[in-house]
Parts: structure tokens; sequence; C-alpha cells
């Protein structure tokens, strides 16, 4: 998502309610999201959609890691050789129905 640009992307929410149509259009065709303010402070964000559902995904993997990470600290991790001959296995059994 490509960086915000002060003096075009924070806009109040007054100029937000009487240009809604053409500040999605801003959102959509720069690729920014955009930060509305109210009474001189940040209120809320504009993005896209496709960058809010890549937000979302990255997020989802990110805590799917630190989940992982915590297991395999405690000791709850199992074996590569072990999943891999597991896998190998299944697979076996599939190619012979």
């Amino acid at each position: 998502m490509p960086t915000v640009k002060p003096t075009e992307d924070i806009q109040p929410l007054t100029a937000f309610r009487a240009n809604v149509a053409s500040f999605v259009d801003q959102v959509r065709e720069t690729g920014r999201p955009l930060v509305l303010t109210q009474h001189g402070r940040s209120a809320a964000v504009l993005l896209g959609a496709a960058d809010y559902e890549a937000l979302i995904e990255e997020l989802e993997v990110l805590r799917d890691i630190q989940v992982s990470e915590r297991e395999l600290a405690e000791g709850r991790g199992i074996p590569h050789d072990q999943v891999a001959q597991e896998l190998r296995e299944i697979v076996r059994s599939r190619l012979a129905e």
C-alpha cells in the first residue's frame, strides 16, 4: 500500500461528507488510504476494498505464525520427518484407491 501523502490524503470529516464520491474515487485511483480527521485529530481511515482484504489476510497469517511459534516454544510441535512420513502415507493410500 502506498504511503499517505499528508497534503492530499488527510481530510476533515466535513469535507468527506460533502465529497464522498470524489474521495472514494481518489482512494481507488491512487491506492492510498484517506485519513479522516474530526476536531483536528485522526478519526478514521478509508481504504480500498482490495487493500483492506490484503491487510486482513496478512494479519491472519501473522497471527497463525505467532500461534505456531508459541506452540513450538511449548514443545507442542511435530518433527518434520514425522509430518513428511504421515503425508507420504496419506498420498500412497489415496493413490491406491
